[in-house]
């Protein structure tokens, strides 16, 4: 069965390391939000929390948004529901994001191609840690 995100999916996992979590969340360790992003940090990938309610996430400062980050953004992974990732997905095209990446559920093709046209690489509706892992 062939993948049509998989050479992307594999090119995001090898080539980008620094991943900024929009929607980073410390509250349920049991959560997505918190577990992969921790998962990915434990595998040398540079996580910054983005959280306007938290001022520190794993360890790191966390930024209010994707703007607020100061350092350059290679991949934008977004916690947000699909209704909602539109403006997250802007603000990641606005920061110089190199992708965007939609966890398990999350799909927004009018935003997706937003960010495709403005160069970024999209993955949707995959977790990053899942991929990494069967990546290893």
């Amino acid at each position: 069965m062939s993948d049509p995100q998989g050479e992307t999916i594999h090119h995001i996992l090898t080539n980008f390391h620094t991943v900024a979590v929009v929607g980073f969340s410390d509250r349920d360790r049991r959560a997505a939000a918190f577990y992969a992003p921790a998962y990915l940090k434990g595998k040398g990938y540079t996580v910054i929390p983005v959280n306007p309610r938290l001022t520190m996430g794993l360890n790191r400062p966390a930024y209010p948004s994707l703007a607020d980050v100061p350092t350059p953004i290679d991949v934008a992974l977004i916690y947000q529901a699909s209704e909602r990732v539109g403006p997250f997905v802007d603000q990641a095209i606005a920061a110089g994001a190199k992708a965007v990446w939609l966890p398990i559920g999350v799909v927004d093709e009018a935003a997706a191609e937003r960010a495709r046209a403005a160069g970024l690489l999209v993955v949707m509706d995959r977790c990053m840690m899942v991929e990494h892992k069967h990546m290893e």
